[in-house]
């Protein structure tokens, strides 16, 4: 069933910490669980629900971005009417390129405008979790909200940036502050706000109109006294994916069958853009335990404890422990790599050796030659 719901993919200045991950692309298209990349889960989740209209609001190295949504056809969002929509940032000169999200926002009103859904789900792309919106949609009309913000409880310790919430016991925002704040909470923020259309439209119009340009800052934050903020809590998987440590951590946890499963199928799959590769071949000799292994790589050496995307090709005698390895890396003879994250097409030579920790991976950037 579609809902009466408009998704937007807000990628404008998203918060992160991912060195050379982003490098060459956005944070949204960082690979992750050996064959998807982190927007997949929030799009997908939209897709699950009934969201039938979605527009990714680009901002920088949107070319990845490009070639993985292509047409939406992976998300079965290639209609007619409605669907997938990639929205570049619209700018006069090039000092509008810092401004924030309501900004873009407002040069887009017309894709806003010629949507028919009464309400609109902004979300951000480094939340991995699998959200049945449809139900935050029926919370959201059940406390009579202005907004509802997903909200997950995490006593643990947290190695994402998140956003701090505090609410009062009928779940209403008290205060909310960036990742560098110093409220003392264990509610976090999944940046994923629910409302009406017409009220981010005011909510963009009036806030541009005092100088202000970002959506949560300047047009929720500060109007908490004023707005009816409710808090939905979210009972299933998450990770805030945006620095190293999380992203290095948070690949591991899917080793662990019941994380996979979890994040992966419910409520509902996630999907990705398909490519048709052949299965992984394991030479005679290799070994794989507790181990992820996207479809075809190669596999001559030993591989303990990793995640492998596609294509990547393990040579005779090399050894990997506790790493993540992208796409189309090869790993030469009796080399050895110990907690270490390459990206995609990275050349390790033989007999090499490299070694990182738990709490800092090695990470050697897209191409590099070791």
């Amino acid at each position: 069933m579609k809902l009466p719901m408009m998704g937007v993919i807000n990628l404008i200045h998203e918060t992160e910490q991912m060195g050379p991950l982003t490098l060459e692309r956005c944070l949204a298209t960082v690979p992750f669980g050996s064959r998807y990349r982190l927007i997949d889960f929030v799009l997908s989740s939209m897709v699950n629900s009934g969201v039938p209209n979605v527009a990714v609001f680009a901002h920088t190295k949107y070319r990845s971005l490009m070639d993985h949504l292509g047409s939406g056809s992976n998300w079965d969002l290639h209609h007619k009417k409605g669907g997938l929509f990639v929205l570049p940032p619209a700018m006069d000169n090039q000092a509008d390129f810092g401004k924030g999200d309501l900004y873009h926002f407002y040069r887009h009103l017309d894709y806003f405008s010629r949507s028919a859904q009464e309400y609109v789900v902004v979300a951000r792309s480094h939340m991995v979790c699998n959200v049945d919106f449809g139900e935050v949609l029926s919370h959201h009309l059940d406390r009579g909200a202005d907004i509802t913000v997903v909200c997950k409880e995490w006593p643990r310790a947290n190695t994402g940036l998140t956003r701090k919430v505090r609410a009062d016991a009928d779940g209403r925002v008290l205060e909310m502050q960036d990742h560098f704040g110093t409220l003392v909470s264990d509610l976090v923020s999944m940046e994923m706000y629910i409302m009406r259309k017409e009220l981010l439209m005011e909510l963009v119009q009036s806030s541009l109109a005092q100088g202000k340009d970002h959506l949560v800052r300047h047009a929720i934050q500060s109007r908490l006294s004023e707005l009816n903020v409710s808090v939905y809590k979210h009972e299933g998987r998450l990770a805030v994916v945006n620095n190293i440590p999380s992203f290095y951590r948070h690949n591991m946890e899917l080793l662990d069958p019941d994380v996979w499963n979890d994040l992966f199928y419910r409520p509902g799959p996630i999907y990705t853009k398909v490519k048709d590769e052949p299965p992984t071949r394991y030479r005679r000799g290799s070994e794989a335990v507790h181990s992820l292994i996207a479809n075809g790589c190669e596999i001559e050496g030993a591989v303990y404890g990793s995640i492998l995307f596609r294509g990547v090709k393990v040579r005779p005698g090399a050894v990997i422990s506790n790493c993540i390895v992208m796409q189309n890396s090869v790993i030469g003879e009796d080399s050895s790599l110990e907690n270490c994250i390459l990206d995609k097409e990275v050349e390790v030579r033989p007999l090499k050796g490299l070694k990182g920790s738990a709490e800092t991976p090695f990470v050697a950037m897209k191409r590099n030659v070791i």
